[in-house]
């Protein structure tokens, strides 16, 4: 599938301030760019470096003129597609090393906690049919609720409130495939399909060797999403981070089906 992506971004900066931003599709195997442009304002500093495992990159800026980005871009998506359920898990002792930080807690998911619960749970299922029923069970208990959690919220937190956004959504279903055993990361995405449309989140899992895009939300599915980047949670794929005073005036995202013509 084709997507087509304009994002938006408008923050007043007062003074001087370092930026960090991640907000361009990656340049990975299953998704090819087709075409790409981002427009930034003056800067006093500018530099390209790698994102989290190399997914994606992030910019590097400094600047003390109003933060108006757009960035256009056209992905054709060729994810490879596998039914979940159906997945063998690896073995602990058999993971390959750079996946081992995708099993131990991080800032917002303290997957430690959730040990007995999931073991009580879902004890009787193993691999992809674990995570299947894991991401159904999320659905079908959390509400969808804008405004109903912020930038401090856990999956402790998320798990107690039983609502969220695509944030909360993607952090309690991490903690509880981390507490199986199984590597769990969070990965920011533009999917076609999220309403109201912005910036999403999904849990990715390590299953039968390779990294599988899960959507607790229901909203979007491997083949309509463009990987931005990955993290072990929110904490290391934010799409702005600023190291002075910004002010947000607006934002847009729109996702759309790219037909040919």
């Amino acid at each position: 599938m084709r997507l087509s992506i304009v994002t938006t971004l408008d923050y007043a900066v007062p003074e001087p301030t370092d930026i960090l931003l991640q907000i361009e599709a990656a340049v990975i195997p299953e998704q090819h760019i087709l075409d790409a442009r981002i427009d930034l304002p003056p800067t006093d500093h500018f530099a390209r470096v790698p994102a989290q495992a190399c997914i994606g990159e992030r910019l590097l800026l400094r600047t003390g003129a109003p933060l108006k980005v757009r960035y256009e871009a056209s992905v054709e998506v060729n994810r490879i597609l596998a039914d979940i359920a159906t997945l063998p898990a690896v073995p602990p002792h058999l993971l390959p090393g750079e996946t081992i930080d995708y099993l131990m807690p991080s800032r917002y998911v303290t997957s430690d906690t959730f040990h007995d619960f999931v073991q009580t749970e879902f004890g009787t299922l193993e691999g992809g049919l674990r995570v299947a029923a894991i991401r159904d069970r999320i659905a079908e208990t959390l509400t969808y609720e804008p405004g109903s959690s912020d930038a401090f919220t856990t999956a402790a937190d998320t798990f107690k409130s039983r609502k969220g956004v695509c944030r909360d959504y993607a952090h309690l279903m991490i903690a509880f495939v981390r507490a199986s055993g199984i590597p769990a990361r969070f990965a920011s995405v533009y999917g076609l399909g999220v309403e109201p449309q912005d910036f999403h989140a999904v849990c990715e899992v390590f299953l039968d060797g390779v990294w599988h895009m899960v959507d607790a939300t229901g909203m979007s599915t491997p083949d309509r999403m463009a990987k931005i980047g990955i993290g072990r949670d929110a904490a290391d794929v934010s799409f702005l981070t600023s190291y002075g005073d910004v002010e947000l005036l607006s934002q847009t995202v729109e996702v759309s089906e790219l037909v040919p013509a």
